[in-house]
């Protein structure tokens, strides 16, 4: 993960430096050594997503002549996203998401849950389903509304399982279980993220240098008060990630290209299913750098 990136740009090496340094771990050798197994572990994957992020979008910005206008990380993507932007230095940011990394994988050894993937079914049939198979102990709810016909429910394993059977019931075409080890964005997820909010509350936030606007998964919208973000993260811990609004938020801001920087395609995807206007590019490294840069000389981004 992210290797194709780190030999291509000698600012990308330096945050993998810089992230290992702030978490006392060699990143490169997680990154890059490591089977994939250990990668989908919580506490490797957010830590190794955050590095790979971040080090993707600084080597994209040391070439480019316009840096992106409006910024969005989905889950924990977002402190990525904040870190690029100039809220967070890239080390404050590291130790959060390694906190982040270590406090939900606690909580889903503490109280297992699980999540699914729904295919094919709207928000408000999806949101009914929950709420009716809901209670006391026995919570399912929506974690990721991704793009139309496709959310993300989360809860007690128990919980999750019957509202699948309900979801194909009710007409979703697929419900497919995810390889998760707990049920992040949800209630069983409150504990963690309130002992996330105290390190929250006393981390930096700062007004970035560049006029670049972060778009929140709690709320879809943008976040500008750099004080607002401790509340806003940790909200997100247990609140659903808005993904599909806060995608049409950036449009109705005037964005046209969206670059994905990471190690994957996945966002890329997701746009498209939002605004299938719109135009994506997934950069990994060298040739994606170089195709980023001239698309972001003629488009707005």
């Amino acid at each position: 993960m992210g290797k194709e990136v780190y030999d291509a740009s000698e600012v990308a090496r330096s945050v993998f430096q810089r992230v290992s340094d702030a978490v006392e771990r060699d990143i490169a050798s997680l990154c890059f050594e490591s089977d994939e197994e250990t990668l989908r572990q919580t506490q490797n994957a957010q830590i190794a997503l955050y590095t790979v992020g971040v080090a993707t979008f600084m080597a994209f910005t040391d070439e480019a002549e316009t840096p992106p206008a409006v910024l969005a990380g989905h889950s924990v993507g977002e402190y990525g996203a904040l870190a690029s932007a100039g809220f967070l230095s890239i080390e404050e940011g590291a130790r959060l998401v390694r906190l982040r990394g270590d406090l939900m994988a606690k909580a889903g050894k503490d109280r297992p849950g699980a999540m699914a993937a729904v295919l094919g079914l709207d928000d408000d049939a999806v949101d009914e389903v929950c709420r009716n198979c809901s209670r006391p102990g026995h919570v399912v709810v929506v974690a990721n509304r991704n793009c139309p016909g496709q959310t993300v429910i989360s809860g007690d394993a128990e919980a999750v399982a019957e509202a699948a059977e309900a979801l194909k019931a009710a007409g979703a075409k697929r419900c497919l279980p995810l390889n998760v080890s707990g049920a992040f964005h949800s209630p069983l997820m409150v504990e963690s993220a309130e002992d996330m909010g105290l390190a929250l509350r006393s981390a930096t936030f700062s007004k970035p240098a560049s006029s670049v606007r972060l778009i929140s998964n709690v709320t879809a919208d943008v976040v500008e008060d750099p004080q607002s973000w401790p509340e806003m993260l940790e909200r997100q811990l247990h609140s659903p990630v808005r993904w599909t609004e806060s995608i049409r938020r950036a449009g109705a801001l005037g964005i046209g290209l969206f670059l994905e920087f990471g190690p994957g395609e996945v966002l890329s995807g997701l746009v498209k299913r939002i605004l299938p206007e719109a135009e994506t590019l997934a950069i990994h490294g060298g040739s994606d750098l170089a195709t980023a840069k001239q698309l972001v000389a003629g488009v707005p981004a």
